[in-house]
């Protein structure tokens, strides 16, 4: 009995010990990245941004931009409230340090307010996009972050009744 109990420890520490052997010397080099936004309250019907592109950068420099399948489209950032969240981009990227998110924007930006819709403008959208600090060390298999795009901390209208967005983004 004695016997059979040791031999059965052993069994099991050797079957345990090759398991995180094998784990911690994997090869796989690439997770899968998804990108997801959602949105706080804003006092507006609708708030439309036109996302044509989602870039991710692995590096302190410009080198590093990775582009990913995004799902391109115009977005009502309200319709993103309350636990909604979509899907915007994925792809399969480096297992590395995420330094930063990149939105490239069309020009078809809006926000409707008391059934007016208003044109948005966005400075430099199009050009060099709406960034994101990261730093996140990304995991193997999947991966998935979660983008908190603040239309009520975003909207700015100026003197002559037009409306910017200055986005407030922050990874949840």
């Amino acid at each position: 009995m004695k016997k059979s109990l040791f031999c059965f420890l052993t069994a099991a520490v050797l079957i345990t010990v090759t398991a995180c052997q094998k784990e911690s010397g994997s090869t796989d080099k690439t997770t899968e990245l998804r990108i997801n936004m959602t949105d706080n309250p804003y006092n507006a019907t609708e708030v439309n941004v036109d996302i044509r592109e989602v870039r991710v950068n692995f590096s302190d420099d410009s080198s590093g931009w990775v582009n990913l399948n995004t799902h391109a489209g115009i977005y009502n950032l309200l319709g993103l409230q309350n636990g909604v969240d979509t899907l915007l981009a994925v792809g399969i990227v480096p297992l590395n340090t995420l330094k930063e998110i990149r939105f490239v924007l069309g020009n078809d930006n809006s926000i409707k307010i008391d059934n007016v819709v208003y044109p948005l403008t966005i400075p430099s959208g199009s050009e060099s996009g709406l960034k994101i600090k990261a730093n996140k060390q990304l995991h193997a298999t999947l991966d998935s972050l979660l983008i908190d795009f603040d239309a009520a901390l975003s909207i700015m209208q100026t003197g002559n009744g037009e409306y910017k967005l200055k986005p407030v983004l922050k990874i949840k």
